[in-house]
């Protein structure tokens, strides 16, 4: 298999070892995957904000960027929900029906790391070793949107050497969701609160998420309270190690 990586705006600015470590999972097992120097933002930012409009000429930068791509892969639960659940709003906004039939044919291959090793490659032990007590925060966009539901978990249970601990109301939103966190700053924060709470209850050395986003936010929480307690994305959980001894 070839696959294309969409690596988004956050992990390419900020969180670069997530796209790296996704593309090193991938290789393991014998992906191909290249990297179109095209592709931007997908226009997540702008459409929840309200910009909607100002969306329309990023969805046509996506559709061209990857429109060769046997399967597009990121390690980003937020911006494939974003692809495949609104990129038709902004087509049928734009009254353009051949960026719609462009949308339609793409949005399919458009994957989330964990749909792409559980569902197409029918893989749950990538190979990893990673001796440390870790906890799940799904995602709202990948527990809501995309419907992930147990595909991180069962890749994380094969990890070897792990120990996985469940997450006290794991459903519970971080109180991120972009913009929402300044515009909402101290219904946000409460929100936060309680997602540490419930993260710091499980004795995790490492709280482990589909998106640098969520991780980003929660990261800050734990740093300002000197927890000791560390993020890391999916995919650098999967990348670590070499497999059993």
């Amino acid at each position: 298999m070839r696959a294309s990586l969409f690596i988004t705006c956050v992990n390419d600015t900020l969180f670069p070892e997530a796209g790296r470590a996704a593309v090193a999972v991938l290789e393991r097992l014998g992906v191909e995957v290249d990297f179109p120097l095209e592709q931007t933002c997908c226009g997540q930012m702008h459409f929840n904000t309200g910009y909607a409009r100002e969306t329309i000429p990023l969805v046509r930068r996506f559709a061209r960027a990857f429109a060769d791509s046997e399967v597009v892969v990121s390690p980003s639960a937020s911006c494939v929900a974003m692809v495949r659940h609104h990129y038709r709003r902004v087509a049928a906004l734009a009254g353009d029906a051949a960026l719609a039939r462009e949308v339609d044919a793409l949005a399919p291959r458009v994957l989330e790391l964990s749909e792409l090793l559980v569902d197409r490659l029918g893989v749950e032990d990538v190979g990893a070793r990673f001796p440390h007590r870790v906890t799940l925060h799904p995602s709202c966009h990948g527990l809501r949107l995309l419907e992930l539901g147990e595909r991180p978990l069962r890749l994380l249970r094969a990890v070897h050497g792990i120990d996985l601990v469940e997450l006290p109301d794991a459903t519970q939103c971080c109180g991120f969701g972009g913009t929402f966190s300044i515009k909402n700053a101290d219904t946000s924060t409460a929100m936060l609160a309680d997602k540490v709470r419930a993260i710091l209850d499980t004795g995790a050395e490492i709280c482990t998420a589909t998106d640098s986003s969520c991780l980003m936010h929660i990261a800050g929480a734990l740093a300002r309270q000197r927890t000791g307690v560390r993020t890391m994305h999916l995919a650098e959980v999967l990348a670590a190690g070499a497999g059993p001894a």
